[in-house]
């Protein structure tokens, strides 16, 4: 992951991923995920999303990944909340790890700052479901395959919300990415059942309005 690009985005600023309210597409469809109050959800690539206070306001516990510290300082100072701060060594290249951890609406909400790929399920802890709005879109290509095969191990398989983008690539470039069904089958086919649970019309922000389509997926364990 280029993590120098990420940081500069946040240290510049340039954020316009980040949504001040709620996503509609989570509160209508969380349900779908059936999942008993006090489960622990996990949120790739969060940010500071509001998202997770969503989460924890309907009794879910989160667990969000995120490169940039300082979007985990700022989600934690604009809820306010004053998180304990704990240090780990990465089993995977012996980097260091952080994680934030405090509470809000009663529910846990505990935010790593690290490269997804050098967390392990055993530092993450059991995961039930997965939220992902804007994390497999800010992946190029070459990425997404590995992404979708730690994100499987890092929830044991568990289902999955998301939320992804289609348009004309060679009129933007990314991120956000614009993901195709054909692509999605790549990355997730072989381990998931995947669920259209609703696509709708929009337009990107850019020097031209880009037409886009906003699609919500259902993603559920295959059955043997």
């Amino acid at each position: 992951m280029n993590s120098k690009f990420w940081q500069q985005r946040w240290q510049e600023g340039r954020i316009g991923f980040h949504q001040f309210d709620v996503n509609p597409e989570l509160i209508k469809h969380f349900s779908t995920l059936a999942l008993p109050i006090g489960s622990r959800v996990l949120v790739p690539l969060c940010g500071k999303s509001v998202d997770m206070v969503w989460l924890a306001h309907a009794g879910y516990d989160v667990v969000g990944i995120e490169l940039v510290e300082s979007a985990v300082q700022a989600f934690f100072i604009e809820q306010n909340i004053t998180p304990t701060i704990t240090e780990f060594t990465s089993a995977a290249d012996g980097s260091t790890l952080k994680r934030y951890q405090g509470q809000l609406a009663g529910q846990t909400i505990s935010l790593w700052v690290a490269d997804i790929f050098v967390l392990s399920p055993t530092a993450i802890g059991g995961i039930a479901a997965v939220y992902d709005r804007a994390a497999l879109i800010a992946l190029p290509a070459d990425v997404r395959p590995d992404y979708s095969k730690q994100i499987y191990k890092l929830s044991n398989n568990a289902p999955q919300l998301l939320i992804t983008l289609n348009y004309d690539q060679s009129k933007k470039d990314g991120p956000p990415f614009s993901i195709s069904l054909e692509q999605l089958k790549q990355y997730y086919d072989a381990n998931y059942e995947i669920i259209e649970l609703e696509s709708q019309s929009s337009t990107l922000n850019s020097a031209a309005e880009l037409s886009v389509t906003e699609h919500v997926w259902l993603l559920n364990k295959k059955q043997d």
